[in-house]
């Protein structure tokens, strides 16, 4: 459904039993988010928008209200009608990067395409991934593993991998908590010309207000409800950014004693 919004909630309940205590994670959300939108979501640990966030990724279901993506109610979907639209429309970027430690950046890449039922030949396979890890600057790094990137490097490979099954929503979740501000400014400026130039919508989960500005449009959450939507009036341009800041200094090596 063209028309509609790509995220629409209604209503939107969830609560947890923590032993004899009831946790009121969300209280009655109601917002709508376009398609290709990019929205920061933003709030204190507690404020329910990890939650928010997991009921967006069709992770969890909630308790009452409507969950519309791209039309379709979704709310009721059991895990494995969940399992199949996520792995069709939704890609994934994690604070951690979740990347298996033994295997190259390509092949990390590559995984989903294992589980999405296309059955795609390896070669095609490999065609796909390396193509995402050349519009995301790391096709010369294909064949490392994860522990000889760094970790600016190992988020570019994670968010390459989100992409690999040609996704409608980009969940970025904490995607800049584990890295330096020189490195999140080149992350933001991969988000940012993913959504400009694919028209991929955005959803970007972060307590942090200074990235949040890379957004659009930002979503407040606290106590599990919205209390504020606003758009962003000076919005950051990490483009322009990076290519502002100073070159790296090459490491000095100590010679022999």
């Amino acid at each position: 459904m063209a028309d509609a919004p790509l995220i629409q909630v209604a209503g939107l309940k969830k609560a947890y039993a923590l032993g004899d205590v009831v946790v009121h994670a969300l209280r009655g959300v109601d917002l709508a988010i376009e398609r290709g939108g990019f929205v920061a979501v933003v709030g204190a640990s507690g404020s329910g928008k990890s939650t928010f966030m997991n009921i967006l990724g069709l992770l969890d279901r909630p308790n009452a209200g409507r969950y519309f993506l791209d039309g379709e109610d979704v709310s009721s979907f059991d895990r494995d009608r969940r399992a199949i639209l996520r792995n069709r429309k939704i890609g994934f970027v994690f604070q951690s990067f979740n990347l298996l430690p033994r295997t190259s950046a390509l092949e990390n890449v590559e995984l989903p395409l294992l589980y999405n039922g296309r059955r795609l030949a390896t070669a095609e396979r490999h065609a796909r991934a390396l193509s995402l890890l050349e519009i995301v600057g790391l096709a010369d790094r294909a064949r490392h593993a994860p522990n000889q990137l760094s970790g600016g490097q190992q988020q570019r490979v994670a968010i390459a991998r989100a992409l690999v099954n040609d996704p409608e929503l980009l969940l970025a979740d904490e995607p800049t908590g584990n890295l330096d501000s020189r490195t999140s400014v080149e992350i933001m400026e991969v988000l940012q010309r993913l959504n400009r130039e694919r028209g991929i919508t955005v959803v970007l989960i972060t307590h942090e207000h200074d990235i949040a500005e890379y957004a659009e449009r930002v979503i407040a959450f606290r106590d599990g409800r919205v209390v504020s939507d606003t758009a962003v009036a000076r919005r950051r341009d990490a483009s322009a950014e990076r290519d502002a800041l100073p070159p790296i200094e090459p490491e000095v090596q100590d010679g022999p004693a």
